[in-house]
């Protein structure tokens, strides 16, 4: 399927490896140009080369509004424009109630809350003022569900939610989608640093049986930054086997 949006400019954050490459993979195999970032050069050097020749690499990172900002500005500069804005950063660290310090909240909601608010604050006017837009924020299917021994994650990501909710429906008139899409359990960097050595057993809950494949991720991500999802805006899609159990 065509997804309409070859020649479209993407700003993909947090995509040196990971879902938030298989992202920006998918979007590049549909024909749009791309700029993506991550903290380490040659990486993000290494993961752009693999996108082809008008892939842009960024050294950045978006952990904290500021550096997130930053990135939405010097994509947009290089690509000429925005159209398509992924916001992704990595989780903060695990623990629980007992275990986590008042102190450790700031900084995962600067991370996970206060960063996607930054890149949205830089991108969306100018889709706006164009009358065509895309937002689409990986966050996690703890905001659903929340994930025993995540606490940072889930109370962060649950606010990055409430306001891409609020956003699109402010903007949604203009052209302009916000969505959100949830990952489950993904074969990734972040899954075997919980796991270790035990990953295989991450797939334990998860109705499907095997862990999910970061470049099938991307691919439901692309549709949603499609011009086939032009309708679709405010929500949040879990891609995660079937291990949320409610019926909302």
């Amino acid at each position: 399927m065509d997804l309409g949006i070859s020649g479209r400019r993407a700003a993909v954050a947090g995509a040196s490896s990971g879902l938030g490459l298989a992202t920006a993979r998918a979007l590049a195999e549909e024909g749009v140009r791309v700029a993506i970032c991550g903290r380490d050069r040659a990486r993000v050097q290494k993961a752009a080369s693999g996108l082809g020749h008008d892939a842009v690499a960024l050294v950045a990172d978006v952990s904290t509004p500021d550096g997130a900002r930053r990135f939405v500005e010097r994509s947009r500069d290089a690509l000429g424009g925005l159209d398509i804005l992924v916001t992704n950063a990595g989780g903060p660290p695990p623990g629980n109630f007992a275990s986590t310090d008042v102190e450790a909240y700031s900084e995962a909601i600067a991370m996970n809350l206060l960063s996607v608010v930054a890149m949205c604050k830089e991108a969306v006017p100018g889709m706006r003022e164009q009358g065509w837009g895309r937002v689409l924020a990986i966050t996690s299917i703890s905001v659903r569900q929340p994930i025993p021994g995540l606490i940072l994650s889930n109370t962060a990501r649950a606010g990055a939610t409430g306001f891409l909710k609020t956003l699109a429906r402010e903007v949604a008139r203009d052209g302009v989608t916000v969505n959100s899409i949830q990952p489950g359990t993904h074969r990734t960097r972040r899954v075997e640093e919980i796991f270790g050595g035990e990953i295989d057993r991450a797939a334990d809950g998860v109705p499907a049986g095997v862990l999910g494949s970061a470049d099938d991720f991307g691919r439901v991500a692309a549709f949603l930054c499609s011009q086939h999802a032009a309708f679709v805006t405010g929500a949040a899609v879990p891609v995660d086997g079937g291990a949320y159990a409610g019926l909302q």
